[in-house]
């Protein structure tokens, strides 16, 4: 009868650590659940960062593509603006040529008005006086008609080659123009570039940024997740699945995939929706991704049971990489 005593007290420890246990239990499914928002909070966190990211990519892309458009105007330019340097020489040349012709045309229209002037040009009255016979009057006369001729011909020779002064200034302003034109698009062309790359260094040094906030948020996640099971796993004395499964259960599941993934993408909320993607339910499945694995009507729709089976047949085909908060 000496050992009752003994055997009570045996009963009293394992009841007061049962209780105990039980106590902690109760006391982390009161914190985990109170921590649900908590945890949905964090995820809301990292899907408004994985949107920035998203943004932010766009635009860096966005901006080396406009640099590489530049780029290729600004070489293209330059090739072009060479072209036009050449016929500006060329129109200079061809000017200067025209305007030497022009000095000698004058200069013999100059010497002939000298010499009408000092010797008069003969009329055709003083031709019909002066010939001695017919056939010297038809001498005179081809004579005079020649001179006329000459003289006609080299006034018209002179307003040609003046006009044609005139052209070609009028061409070497113009292409001059053109390549003025186009060499303050090369450096506005060249300004942009350097603007745009800075744009694009900014976008990139934000996007580390942003990289880093949400893997820092994700690790936050996933270590208050993994402390609460290490708690579970000691206060049930149970396996790491039970203990995830626990954990699971109390943040709204269980899920088919790990809870971690749900709280972060949609903080377990089964009728969730992405405005911006249209992505939907729990586990913010595509419309598409959803059709194609048999779901009917939009995932946000869908009874519990259905997106559970829909999402473990993603996680077995895809794994993680359905899921942007797969980190």
């Amino acid at each position: 009868m000496r050992w009752k005593p003994a055997v009570a007290l045996c009963a009293v420890a394992l009841f007061a650590a049962g209780s105990a246990r039980a106590a902690n239990l109760g006391a982390l499914r009161d914190k985990v659940g109170g921590a649900r928002e908590e945890a949905a909070a964090l995820g809301s966190r990292i899907r408004a960062t994985q949107e920035r990211l998203a943004r932010t990519e766009t635009e860096a892309k966005a901006a080396t593509a406009h640099e590489r458009r530049l780029s290729a105007l600004l070489a293209h330019g330059r090739e072009r603006a060479a072209r036009l340097a050449a016929k500006v020489a060329r129109a200079e040349a061809h000017l200067r040529a025209e305007r030497a012709r022009l000095r000698r045309a004058r200069h013999a229209l100059a010497a002939r008005l000298v010499a009408i002037y000092e010797s008069g040009r003969p009329s055709t009255a003083s031709i019909v006086l002066e010939s001695g016979d017919v056939a010297e009057l038809a001498v005179r006369s081809e004579y005079l008609q020649r001179i006329q001729e000459s003289d006609t011909a080299l006034a018209s020779r002179v307003e040609q080659v003046r006009n044609r002064v005139r052209h070609e200034l009028d061409l070497v302003a113009a292409l001059k123009a053109r390549v003025d034109a186009y060499n303050e698009e090369l450096a506005a062309a060249r300004s942009e570039i350097a603007a745009v790359r800075v744009r694009a260094e900014r976008a990139a040094a934000h996007l580390d940024a942003l990289a880093g906030e949400r893997s820092s948020a994700l690790a936050e996640l996933k270590s208050r997740i993994g402390r609460w099971v290490k708690e579970i796993e000691a206060a049930e004395a149970a396996s790491r699945a039970a203990a995830e499964e626990t954990v699971g259960r109390w943040l709204g599941g269980p899920y088919s995939i790990p809870t971690y993934i749900v709280m972060c993408e949609s903080g377990g909320n089964y009728g969730a929706v992405n405005p911006g993607s249209g992505a939907g339910g729990a586990y913010q499945i595509l419309p598409s991704t959803w059709a194609l694995y048999g779901g009917r009507g939009a995932p946000q729709d869908a009874p519990k049971a259905e997106q559970d089976r829909i999402a473990a047949e993603i996680w077995a085909d895809s794994g993680g990489s359905a899921w942007v908060c797969a980190g």
